[in-house]
């Protein structure tokens, strides 16, 4: 969203994939798949084009300032915000825990290859204000990424940028 140079107290978040989250998602739904069962009611599964990232949060106090995200070729991404607190083992994700707004961001298929990625930046603005609220009150935070239009997880950075409260 913005290409500024980043003032000396910032800090810039990058979204990391986590693996094993994604993994135990998959299994999740390959499990109700095989046993032929129902997802529970309000459950909300992994898809084949999404996998879960997360923010590890070093200071609570932050400020959004802006989005830093690049990606080779066309296509969309769309990042959803998660409020539960993880913990796998014990709970499933459920279609409630997920936040408002969400952000998006393409190139789409006709565009030049140098060209700057679209968004909507209000909605990216308060998700990013929503992500800094959150982390107030947490250590991580989790994300679904959807990988759409030719979108591909190897050709795309996504980072966060904030300023520490004063």
């Amino acid at each position: 969203m913005a290409q500024a140079e980043t003032p000396s107290d910032a800090m810039g978040l990058t979204f990391r994939e986590d693996t094993a989250l994604t993994e135990m998602m998959r299994l999740r739904v390959s499990s109700l798949q095989r046993s032929g069962h129902k997802r529970q009611d309000g459950e909300r599964l992994l898809l084949p084009h999404e996998a879960v990232y997360r923010l590890d949060f070093h200071i609570q106090g932050l400020n959004f300032s802006r989005w830093y995200f690049s990606l080779s070729g066309h296509g969309r991404v769309t990042i959803t915000g998660i409020s539960q607190n993880w913990t796998p083992d014990l709970t499933h994700l459920m279609t409630r825990q997920l936040l408002e707004p969400i952000g998006t961001f393409w190139r789409n298929a006709d565009d030049p290859e140098d060209s700057a990625l679209k968004c909507l930046e209000a909605d990216m603005q308060e998700f990013g204000e929503r992500i800094a609220e959150l982390a107030k009150v947490r250590k991580v935070m989790y994300f679904l990424f959807a990988f759409k239009d030719g979108a591909e997880a190897a050709n795309l950075s996504c980072s966060v940028e904030f300023t520490p409260e004063i």
